[in-house]
């Protein structure tokens, strides 16, 4: 198994480090927090670090200081964290010279934690440290590393171990028909309620939890995943 992506928060205002730590824990990284930027100095000297996020507490100088001395781009080198920036609004100089000094993206607060986090995989997946295995759906994106489904309207959703393994055969055989008897070999029940009565609920739990309509009934036959993009073909 992969070694987890570890981020680091760098006097991260408490109320987003608190929602940003469970937001990233959540989709199976590890997260360690420095409140002052002199903490900062031995955590990220100990390496292992794959993106780092500096608050808007830090001072221009300091923030300058741990890029020019950790960034991939500064003397950290290539094995060097990515960093993200959280600055107030201010001059369009302050953030290109943080950019030219070496930081991966400049975020102005206040920011939604969402989109921190998306911008943050976006850096992992550059580095190769894919931040999961997402599915689009017409509603929902679901993680299926973290098991989280995302819903547009910011809720979010956990799939149960069985959920996840009815997914996945769904998604291995696109507009495939399948039979009662392949679901239950595939992906069984989480309980000793397997009969196949008991398949029809879990489809109906499984679409609830996603919002879709990808799945259908096939009466008589079985149940079949239709990808989304198929309804645009």
């Amino acid at each position: 198994m992969a070694a987890r992506s570890v981020i680091a928060l760098v006097s991260v205002a408490e109320v987003v480090a608190g929602d940003l730590a469970d937001h990233l824990e959540r989709r199976g990284h590890d997260v360690r927090q420095a409140r002052q930027p002199w903490e900062a100095e031995t955590l990220l000297s100990a390496g292992g670090i794959d993106v780092v996020v500096v608050g808007d507490e830090v001072t221009q100088a300091e923030s300058r200081e741990l890029l020019k001395r950790y960034s991939s781009q500064g003397a950290g080198g290539e094995g060097g964290p990515d960093f993200i920036l959280i600055c107030r609004p201010r001059d369009l100089v302050d953030k290109v010279l943080a950019l030219e000094l070496g930081a991966a993206d400049v975020v102005e607060s206040p920011l939604n934690v969402r989109e921190l986090a998306a911008r943050i995989g976006g850096l992992l997946m550059r580095r190769g440290r894919a931040a999961g295995e997402l599915i689009v759906l017409e509603n929902a994106t679901v993680d299926l590393r973290s098991a989280m489904v995302m819903h547009r309207s910011g809720a979010e959703d956990q799939l149960s171990p069985g959920q996840v393994a009815l997914l996945k055969l769904f998604l291995a055989s696109p507009r495939k028909v399948l039979t009662r008897d392949d679901i239950i070999a595939a992906a069984p029940a989480e309980n000793a309620d397997a009969f196949d009565r008991s398949i029809d609920s879990r489809i109906v739990r499984l679409r609830r939890k996603l919002d879709t309509e990808t799945i259908t009934t096939i009466r008589g036959a079985g149940y079949r995943f239709d990808p989304p993009a198929s309804r645009n073909e």
